[in-house]
């Protein structure tokens, strides 16, 4: 039996960025919904639904299989996705990229040196030393964050920024606290009700640009005039909108703008 095509319209950037290291490795999560759990996947928000059996060619595979199928062949292996992500994201340069490649090849420092051209094998060593400290300081980091936003009385946890967001800077530093106070001030009628004004001050912009996009479907194709309906909607000011969720990676279109979509 196959599952129509299950697309969520809000909460993959979440899923993404609140996944634990064992389900980015895999790229799918388990998550319940009402009477029945979903394996999802972190990159494109594809579930499939535990119980169900999915047929691939004469091969029939229970749902965390089929999820784990899709995944290595709609979007390849995740230890290559994931270092194809931006810096921005990874905070890894692009010879430290090749290195991490050249690792997970298994070839041997002198091996990795030949293919990145970059020197000696002392050269590569010393980078793979580097790559382990980052590792250790790392995990020390994530032990320190977790103690301290255990603490009773910490300060609002920030909201996740989207994954496909062109701008990651300050405008995104906005704490869940922060954020519900600026929907409130503009969507004086609900988060889903029409829009008061578009402020100037950008981390404003980036709270009600995070909301605005999920009213849009992922994976569904919409043309110029049914985004300018949606964004109608919530204000006068539609192009200006629809400007600005491109501008800061929400929404992606066609160079003819013949079409538009969620950026995943």
């Amino acid at each position: 039996m196959m599952l129509p095509d299950s697309r969520e319209s809000v909460g993959i950037s979440e899923k993404f960025w609140n996944a634990s290291v064992a389900e980015l490795k895999q790229g799918y999560v388990f998550e319940k919904r009402e009477h029945s759990g979903f394996f999802t996947c972190l990159v494109c928000g594809e579930a499939f639904e535990k119980g169900l059996i999915y047929k691939q060619e004469e091969t029939f595979y229970e749902a965390e299989k089929f999820a784990e199928l899709h995944v290595t062949q709609v979007h390849g292996t995740m230890f290559n996705w994931l270092l194809g992500l931006d810096k921005k994201l990874t905070g890894l340069t692009e010879l430290q990229k090749g290195l991490l490649k050249s690792f997970n090849q298994g070839l041997s420092d002198g091996e990795a040196a030949k293919e990145l051209g970059i020197g000696s094998t002392s050269t590569v060593r010393n980078h793979r030393f580097t790559l382990r400290e980052k590792v250790k300081q790392a995990k020390l980091f994530l032990a320190v964050m977790e103690l301290t936003e255990e603490k009773p009385g910490v300060s609002s946890p920030f909201v996740s920024i989207p994954r496909t967001a062109s701008m990651v800077d300050e405008r995104f530093a906005i704490t869940e606290e922060e954020n519900a106070e600026i929907l409130a001030a503009y969507f004086k009628q609900g988060p889903d009700g029409p829009l008061s004004e578009f402020p100037k001050k950008q981390k404003r912009k980036a709270a009600i640009l995070r909301q605005l996009i999920q009213r849009f479907t992922p994976g569904h194709k919409y043309s110029e005039k049914e985004i300018n309906a949606i964004l109608a909607d919530a204000y006068h000011d539609y192009v200006t909108l629809r400007r600005y969720l491109i501008d800061y990676g929400l929404l992606d279109r066609e160079d003819d703008g013949s079409s538009y979509w969620v950026k995943l």
